[in-house]
Formats: C-alpha cells, sequence, structure tokens
C-alpha cells in the first residue's frame, strides 16, 4: 500500500518493529505513517484507537483487519483463557473495528474494509476447531457486510489465504506437514490479491491458484471427507 503512495496507520502491541517498518516506508516511498501502539485484544481497544485517531484529524479510509492469531491442538488440552483471548481478538476486535470506523465510511460515503478470514473458513478443522470456527465467522460476517455495506459506498472484501510463510506457525506452536509445505504462499502475492480483490469490489478471494482448487473441491465431497483431509494437512 505504502509503494501505492498510502499513508498508513499502523496498529499493534510491539512499538519498536512498526517504528522500524514506519522509517522505512518513510524513507522508500515518501509516505506519512503514524504509529499507535495498541493491544487490539484489549476489551474497548476499538473505541480508544478511534479516539486517539480523532484527536489527531486523521480520517481512515481503508482499513485492513489484518489483527488475529491461531492456537493449534485439541480444545480441551488447550488452556481456555487462551482460546477466548483468540476469539476477543479474531472476532470481537474485528466486529469492533469494522462497526467504529464502518460508520464513519458509510456517513461519507465511502470506504474500503478489507477483512483476513481463511482457507479453514470453509470446513471443521480438528487441530484448529475454535481458530477455524473464529474465521468462520470472519467470512460470513464479511460476506453479508460486503452486501449491506455497497449501498452506501463502502466496499468489504474477506481475503481467505492458506498456508503464508508468516510468524502464525511459531505463534499457534503448529507444525507444518509435507503438503503444507508444498501449499506455502509468500506473503507479498496473498495481500496484493486482497487489495486487488478489494479495489475490483469483491465480496471474497481465495488467495491462489491451488487453495481455490482446495475449497472447490469442498463442494464435491462429504464434510467427514473433508474434517479427515484437514486433520491430515494441519496435522491435527
Amino acid at each position: 500500500m505504502a509503494a501505492q503512495k498510502v499513508n498508513l496507520v499502523l496498529a499493534a502491541r510491539r512499538k519498536e518493529p512498526m517504528e522500524k517498518l514506519a522509517t522505512e516506508l518513510r524513507q522508500k516511498y515518501g509516505v506519512e505513517i503514524v504509529v499507535e501502539p495498541i493491544d487490539l485484544a484489549a476489551p474497548g481497544a476499538a473505541a480508544r484507537l478511534k479516539s486517539s485517531l480523532d484527536d489527531q484529524s486523521l480520517q481512515i479510509d481503508i482499513l485492513v483487519n489484518n489483527a488475529g492469531y491461531g492456537l493449534h491442538g485439541d480444545f480441551l488440552d488447550t488452556p481456555l483463557e487462551r482460546t477466548t483471548d483468540m476469539i476477543q481478538l479474531n472476532i470481537t476486535a474485528v466486529t469492533e473495528l469494522s462497526f467504529i470506523f464502518g460508520q464513519d465510511m458509510a456517513a461519507r460515503g465511502s470506504g474500503q474494509i478489507l477483512l483476513i478470514a481463511s482457507i479453514l473458513s470453509f470446513q471443521p478443522v480438528p487441530g484448529f476447531a475454535a481458530y477455524a470456527a473464529t474465521k468462520s465467522y470472519v467470512l460470513s460476517f464479511g460476506e453479508a457486510l460486503h452486501d449491506e455495506l455497497r449501498p452506501r459506498g463502502v466496499t468489504v472484501t474477506c481475503l481467505c489465504p492458506g498456508h503464508t510463510e508468516t510468524g502464525f506457525d511459531s505463534a499457534a506452536s503448529a507444525p507444518v506437514s509435507p503438503m503444507l509445505r508444498i501449499l506455502t504462499m509468500k506473503p507479498r502475492p496473498v495481500a496484493k490479491g486482497g487489495l486487488h480483490a478489494l479495489s475490483q469490489g469483491k465480496a471474497s478471494v481465495v488467495a491462489g491458484f491451488m487453495n481455490k482448487i482446495i475449497i472447490f473441491s469442498n463442494r464435491l465431497t462429504p464434510r467427514s471427507m473433508q474434517r479427515a483431509v484437514m486433520k491430515s494437512a494441519t496435522g491435527g
């Protein structure tokens, strides 16, 4: 986005990595970057972020709901507090951010919201039971908002990546199967595909040709088979 001369607000927990990235983007692309250190999983974080931006007279035209993480392992073997924290970030924060910034966009009659779901949104996934369910929410929520907000000038698009080369695996304590290694995508084409779909006004997009084939095959297979395949692929 910075390469397209889009000014940015970076919001995440750790200030130092964001400041480093902001410095690099300012120098390389000449864009304005505002860094907002905030834990988006904390209750009321979306409202605090909006208040801080209002105080700086900053208007958000494109909201990218990219914050989120997964937990791998059997549901009953995972501490409940970790699961509820993940739900807070993956579902509640996404809902609050979309509402708070979406209100302003609808009032102006323009704006874009990109939600990050997953190819795990399309079926139950043993080993990622709660995480996959949160992403099912994001996909359903986003596609519904796409139709609700389109008449008000706001575009909502859901990006559904497959396995991507990020810090997701280490954060989720998830093994990477040989199948996943073959399907792994680099972050840049995933991000570019999502932004392109947003610019085209699409309701949702699955990143990557092979991932598209996997999701299409779901239409032809029973859900019991889908669960078995996903359990094998994700090490569930």
